[in-house]
């Protein structure tokens, strides 16, 4: 089946840092980015997966059928190994609903006392879906960046537990890093990176709209 595949699409947050990353990306490719700060009646989406590439998945489709439109899903968060992989999909809510990024950062340097060496590996995940309006899943693509956590923050830069999470080669942290040095690198970086190259694939199999 070919869609009419619209140029304006539809990015499932109101994270400012997030849209800073992900607008220099996509609209190269000709689309027009929007996000939910510019909609009326914005829902809020229950994020109930199990994995990050799940709750990507229930974003995209959720505010794509809401909206009529085609909508990005974005799901990202840290995993410790040593942790058993958390905070994992509650990344942004490890230490309460609503409680930000400093009370996140400072539950898991408690839960990460006594670990050392190896046990402080770490990687960060992004997940990121097209759904079209009928809340088909299009395009998807996931992302990952390995680093270990420091036992306290650096740099001023970033979000979530970007002070924390230093990039072993560069020895600097996502904190440290401008927006193009990190989108090199980062999680969110490689999704974008396959996300891009599956979407022009998709693309000779949609009639563009003006």
């Amino acid at each position: 089946m070919k869609y009419a595949f619209p140029k304006t699409l539809l990015l499932g947050t109101t994270n400012r840092k997030k849209i800073v990353e992900l607008r220099p990306a996509l609209e190269p490719l000709g689309f027009r980015l929007v996000d939910l700060s510019e909609m009326p009646d914005r829902i809020d989406v229950e994020e109930t997966g199990a994995t990050f590439i799940e709750n990507a998945r229930i974003k995209a489709t959720a505010q794509a059928m809401h909206y009529g439109h085609w909508a990005i899903g974005e799901d990202s968060g840290l995993c410790v190994p040593a942790l058993n992989g958390e905070p994992g999909v509650f990344s942004a809510r490890y230490a309460g609903l609503g409680v930000g990024d400093e009370a996140n950062n400072d539950k898991l340097l408690k839960e990460m006392v006594g670990l050392e060496g190896e046990k402080r590996a770490a990687y960060y995940v992004s997940t990121m879906c097209l759904a079209s309006p009928d809340g088909k899943i299009i395009v998807e693509s996931e992302g990952q960046c390995w680093g270990r956590m420091l036992h306290q923050r650096r740099g001023s830069g970033g979000f979530g537990y970007d002070p924390l999470f230093e990039i072993v080669e560069t020895q600097k942290t996502f904190a440290e890093l401008d927006v193009a040095e990190k989108s090199a690198i980062s999680h969110r970086g490689q999704a974008i990176l396959q996300f891009k190259a599956k979407l022009s694939h998709a693309l000779s199999h949609f009639e563009s709209i003006q």
